[in-house]
């Protein structure tokens, strides 16, 4: 070794080398494949670290390799799938925007409540519909169930009390025969109905000679109970009808009433009307009457029995 001497009287080692300044180690961070993570740090040695290969890893690469491999990892899982898809077909209502957040919220609520009252309404109007049908159906039932219930009309007998044809002069003051006549008619009535009552009106009891029209009569309207039944009296009269020569039999019979014999239609319709649930079923029932009498001028004040001579339908 030589030692080499300054200016100033210092010795210098000069079999040394100069010494160089400290080398840092150089750390490589290889990103992992799939799911494995390798860490692997080489020294400053060149047998440790691989010839003419340097690699340098910068953490933003690192981070979006990182983020990327837990991503695709991530979509392994079928939830996470079925999630990312429905970002995908719906992206108005994830998007990044925060000032159209409230606004979907409030359609989205909106529509809600939309669809919630009109699946109500829906609901209430089928819930009606099917009331009306049931009772509907119900009403229906009992109508047909009255049917079975037709009121029973019986016209017993008919009195004639008085008759009298005489010489007169009509309205005009045309010359003709009046005629005058009082009978009374009395029917049997009964309401065989288990669950309702009917009301009873008829329409005007006439006696008819053929066409013509000599005696009428009005029954006064009655309620009847079910499972109940009555008599009726019904008063049918004339007062100086003029007959125009319509009676033939009575233009030569003046004088003897007594051997008379005219031949008489009683007629009338009696209706019934049972109003089951109030005034929302009505059942009606008509019952046309024709009972064919002979008016004999010596039974004035006797009854002439009507049970087995009168038509109904």
């Amino acid at each position: 070794m030589h030692a080499k001497t300054d200016s100033e009287g210092t010795s210098v080692d000069t079999t040394w080398p100069p010494r160089s300044p400290p080398r840092r180690p150089i750390y490589y961070v290889q990103s992992p494949s799939n799911h494995d993570v390798e860490k692997m740090s080489y020294g400053s040695s060149p047998t440790g670290s691989p010839p003419h290969h340097y690699y340098h890893c910068s953490p933003i690469h690192h981070s979006r390799e990182s983020s990327t491999s837990r991503f695709s990892a991530s979509l392994k899982n079928p939830k996470n799938v079925a999630a990312w898809k429905h970002i995908q077909l719906n992206p108005h209502r994830h998007g990044g925007q925060n000032d159209g957040d409230g606004d979907d919220d409030e359609e989205m609520v909106g529509h809600y409540y939309s669809h919630g009252s009109g699946h109500n309404v829906r609901l209430y109007v089928c819930g009606f519909l099917f009331f009306v049908l049931l009772f509907g159906l119900f009403c229906l039932i009992l109508w047909g169930a009255s049917k079975a219930y037709e009121p029973q009309v019986l016209v017993k007998n008919i009195i004639f009390e008085s008759f009298n044809v005489q010489a007169g002069n009509d309205e005009t003051g045309v010359p003709t025969d009046m005629l005058s006549l009082n009978s009374t008619v009395k029917i049997h009535y009964r309401n065989p109905a288990t669950f309702f009552a009917v009301h009873v009106t008829s329409t005007p009891i006439e006696l008819h000679y053929y066409q013509l029209r000599i005696a009428s009569g009005q029954m006064k309207k009655f309620t009847q109970s079910r499972k109940s039944e009555r008599k009726v009296t019904m008063v049918v009269h004339s007062s100086q009808i003029p007959l125009y020569g319509g009676i033939p039999l009575l233009a030569t019979a003046q004088k003897h009433i007594e051997k008379v014999a005219v031949p008489l239609n009683l007629t009338f319709v009696m209706r019934s009307r049972a109003y089951i649930l109030g005034r929302l079923v009505k059942s009606k029932f008509y019952t046309r009457v024709r009972c064919p009498v002979t008016l004999h001028g010596n039974g004035l004040g006797k009854p002439h029995n009507l049970t087995h001579s009168c038509v109904y339908h």
